[in-house]
């Protein structure tokens, strides 16, 4: 998700049109990251010394709390979530109700969990196959997506490189956007928090 944001702040030096975003140092020991499309679709995934919780939301889902009045989260979703994660699932900025599906790890864990759920028919009923496409660690995934969205070339060898968490360097940025503020992407990479941010030649 680092990657990502990175990614997103050379592609898109303005943060309002940005897709995915990140912030090392978001609360005491925690780190959080996020994607939202602008179209009510979002996701929010924190890390923290205990573990990770991920966490989002696909308007469309037939699993959408709005499915019915009150708004309420699908049965399952919810309520096996560890409680060490209980003031991250109520945290205001992380959108508390608005959820179609959670999936968390604790440290430890050899394997992602969720609650026990009975899922509606459909290929995708909680909307995460489509969210989560980006999070498989495959630069050429993020490349296809990039290119779709931004609707203009982006350069695969460079995504590659901020994958692989290599430095940051002008050939880099200038390969992906030739037009960017090197200072202002230099405080975004600082709250990012990607390791090797010195610009270099």
């Amino acid at each position: 998700m680092q990657s990502l944001a990175v990614l997103d702040a050379i592609l898109s030096p303005d943060w309002e049109w940005r897709y995915w975003s990140f912030n090392y140092h978001w609360d005491n020991d925690m780190s959080m990251g996020s994607m939202r499309d602008g179209s009510g679709d979002e996701m929010f995934a924190v890390f923290m010394t205990s573990g990770a919780l991920l966490k989002g939301f696909s308007h469309e889902s037939p699993m959408s709390p709005y499915r019915i009045n009150p708004p309420s989260v699908w049965p399952g979703v919810v309520e096996d979530v560890p409680s060490v994660f209980a003031d991250v699932m109520s945290e205001p900025a992380l959108s508390p109700g608005d959820l179609t599906f959670c999936i968390w790890r604790l440290y430890g864990d050899d394997a992602w969990q969720h609650g026990e759920i009975l899922y509606p028919e459909g290929t995708d009923p909680d909307g995460s196959a489509d969210l989560l496409n980006c999070l498989d660690g495959n630069p050429q995934t993020y490349h296809a997506w990039a290119e779709y969205y931004w609707e203009r070339p982006v350069n695969l060898a460079a995504v590659e490189h901020i994958y692989s968490h290599l430095p940051i360097t002008t050939e880099v940025i200038s390969s992906l956007n030739q037009s960017i503020d090197s200072k202002a992407l230099e405080r975004d990479l600082t709250e990012i928090g990607y390791p090797t941010y010195e610009f270099r030649t």
